[in-house]
């Protein structure tokens, strides 16, 4: 929406190590100010001891629980292996386990 004020990504590198947080303009924002709004954001949802990591672990369980791929899923958080993704992230839920045996269900239902 800035256009051509913008002063973030100029570049795809750029685009990948920048800022994740940035003002209207794509300019930097001191970590205290990101701080101290997640925290106004979390404590009025009821999660105050939240962290600002927690989002990202949420996001790497989330895209796994609804299907996306861990590759996928690896290559958004720049993990260099999906290995080490699934270390971090694969902890089976019973959602996941559910969704599977409904899964082998539909296909053992399909063969007979």
């Amino acid at each position: 929406m800035a256009g051509g004020l913008w002063q973030g990504w100029a570049s795809e590198r750029e685009r990948q190590t920048s800022n994740v947080f940035t003002n209207e303009l794509g300019g930097h924002l001191h970590p205290q100010t990101v701080l101290v709004h997640f925290k106004k954001l979390a404590t009025s949802v009821g999660a105050p001891n939240a962290r600002v990591h927690d989002l990202r672990h949420t996001y790497a369980v989330l895209s796994l629980q609804n299907g996306d791929d861990v590759k996928t899923v690896q290559e958004n958080l720049g993990h260099a292996t999906a290995a080490f993704t699934l270390d971090v992230y694969g902890h089976v839920s019973e959602h996941m386990k559910e969704a599977s045996a409904q899964r082998m269900q539909q296909y053992i239902e399909a063969m007979g």
